[in-house]
């Protein structure tokens, strides 16, 4: 049973969360089609596990992978409203993805081995 801190704002061992998974998806979403924040927000939503970051993390995550040339932005001005950056994947963020899908495969095997050790030594043990 997880325990909240001494704030009681809540478990202080975060089980089940994944830390760090934005960059992933977003250059797997940027690998599907080129788009705009909002519109990046909205599919990630949608997506596997209906979480999209919030925004400020959103757009500190492209910036930052704009930076680093894994994304690149311009600016679209067509149509009424304002101007949106558009963001694509580079070709060294389609090898940076695929770095991260060889590293989550070995996650998922490591994962995979805990889990059956865990479920070895709790065998009647149905957490949800």
């Amino acid at each position: 049973m997880c325990h909240e801190d001494q704030s009681g704002t809540g478990c202080r061992c975060q089980a089940g969360r994944m830390r760090g998974f934005v960059q992933p998806r977003l250059l797997l979403q940027l690998a599907q089609k080129s788009a705009h924040g909002y519109e990046l927000m909205a599919a990630m939503d949608e997506g596997d596990d209906g979480q999209a970051p919030d925004p400020g993390t959103l757009y500190r995550t492209l910036r930052l992978l704009e930076e680093d040339g894994l994304v690149r932005s311009t600016w679209d001005t067509e149509g009424g409203g304002p101007a949106r950056r558009v963001y694509a994947l580079t070709d060294q963020g389609v090898e940076y993805l695929h770095a991260w899908a060889t590293s989550i495969r070995g996650t998922r095997t490591r994962l995979d081995r805990f889990l059956a050790h865990y479920e070895s030594r709790f065998p009647n043990h149905k957490g949800g």
